[in-house]
């Protein structure tokens, strides 16, 4: 199992993990736990959209983008709770990389 992933220099510890490849391009499905301390600075790394995917256990690097997100709570303000974050990156085309 991929134990972990990097968005940007961002490590993120995965609870789950799925790949495969679709019209070409890499295509990765990860789940991980957001706690009420790093929601900020989760929700604005996800904000960027594009990033510098690195997933070390796979040998693999690519730009990639937010296909889709989800998240298991909407407000982590509150303290000592924990989401579940769903996310589906996607390898961006040589082309879209501007």
């Amino acid at each position: 199992m991929v134990e972990h992933i990097y968005l940007d220099e961002t490590q993120i510890p995965l609870t789950h993990f799925e790949d495969e490849t679709v019209d070409g391009l890499y295509k990765v499905t990860i789940e991980f736990n957001v706690t009420s301390k790093a929601y900020h600075d989760i929700a604005v790394l996800l904000y960027r959209g594009r990033f510098d995917v690195e997933i070390p256990d796979k040998d693999k690097k690519f730009k990639g983008e937010i296909y889709n997100y989800s998240t298991s709570l909407t407000n982590l303000y509150k303290d000592n709770q924990v989401a579940v974050y769903r996310l589906v990156l996607k390898e961006i085309r040589e082309d879209q990389k501007g």
